[in-house]
């Protein structure tokens, strides 16, 4: 499966027939020939795909400690930890994919990711049917205290806000506009941009006495030329880094766009949920971002997957290849060479 994601295969055929082709490489990983159409099928729609989630889960814990990358939220002043919450459509075929319910002629999944910005590496991932409402997977969330998660207006959840409020997790999104509150406090706009800053309480909780008190912040977008409003329960961070932290959000859009581009997450070589399921857990694990943020060459990470894909079976160091992808071969001297030197006479 991770041939699939690294070498664009588009079916099963495909991945069993390109596995073939390498066969002699194939006996220096342990395997003494490719699978056959059927087992891998079989092993598809049978094997869980939790072990592959194991697998990721491990992998990321290798990357996360190996990276001496500057944490993000350290950058932006914050005492903890920056995630981004997020979830992404994958459209299916209602007839082929009965299961993935989404809509009456429609199926679809929705893949959730966590963001860690210490890095940009997906630390967490949900995958539900496509009629499953971001906000429910949200509500499971254990995060640390003194978290920051930034998220979309899609996640508006006013119990959710508090509960996070009172977890002690701190969060930047969007308010809606037709959100009602009660404004208690004005405070002067400082910092570029910054149109209004106002402490409020949500009107819905009004009468609470446990109504957690929130930021609305106005900004004005000069690169995009419009107004945003942001709202927050961090009521001490100034205001323009929370309009950087929301910025910082862009990320996981990022992320997403990489998935889709460069791996095979949007076609699937199994109709089973187990299948699907596992297929997008080998894209998360064939994702190479760690490579990228660990080479010195300037990769873009499309580039990379592209130039690693042609690489998949050659005989080379990858930390070498990593930092010089284009290094031709080393040149052999006399001593080096085995060879002997054969006399030719002309005749």
């Amino acid at each position: 499966m991770l041939f699939c994601q690294l070498a664009q295969a588009k079916s099963l055929r495909e991945i069993t027939e390109g596995l073939q082709a390498s066969e002699g490489k194939l006996k220096h990983l342990g395997l003494p020939e490719a699978p056959a159409r059927s087992t891998l099928a079989y092993a598809n729609s049978h094997r869980p795909w939790q072990l592959f989630e194991t697998v990721f889960q491990q992998l990321l814990k290798h990357c996360q400690q190996r990276l001496g990358v500057a944490k993000a939220g350290a950058k932006l002043g914050l005492p903890g930890k920056l995630l981004s919450l997020d979830a992404t459509v994958i459209d299916l075929c209602a007839a082929v994919f009965d299961w993935a319910q989404f809509r009456a002629t429609k199926g679809a999944v929705k893949l959730y990711l966590r963001l860690d910005h210490d890095g940009y590496l997906p630390c967490y991932a949900v995958i539900t049917e496509g009629k499953v409402h971001e906000i429910q997977v949200a509500r499971k969330l254990r995060l640390q205290r003194g978290t920051m998660l930034v998220f979309d207006r899609g996640y508006t959840d006013y119990g959710w806000f508090q509960r996070l409020t009172e977890e002690g997790v701190h969060f930047v999104t969007r308010l809606k506009d037709n959100a009602t509150y009660i404004v208690v406090e004005r405070r002067a706009a400082h910092g570029e941009g910054v149109l209004a800053d106002e402490v409020m309480v949500l009107e819905k909780q009004a009468g609470s006495a446990t109504a957690p008190f929130l930021r609305r912040i106005r900004y004005w977008d000069a690169a995009n030329q419009r107004e945003m409003v942001f709202l927050t329960n961090h009521l001490e961070l100034p205001a323009t880094t929370v309009a950087a932290i929301y910025k910082e959000r862009w990320q996981i859009e990022l992320l997403f766009k990489a998935l889709k581009q460069n791996l095979r997450v949007k076609t699937f070589v199994g109709t089973t949920a187990n299948a699907l399921k596992t297929q997008i857990w080998t894209a998360l694990i064939a994702l190479v971002k760690f490579l990228q943020l660990q080479a010195k060459f300037p990769w873009s990470l499309s580039r990379l997957i592209a130039l690693l894909r042609q690489q998949l079976f050659v005989y080379r160091d990858l930390w070498r290849w990593l930092e010089s992808p284009f290094e031709g071969p080393v040149e052999l001297t006399e001593a080096d060479s085995p060879q002997l030197p054969l006399a030719l006479e002309a005749s």
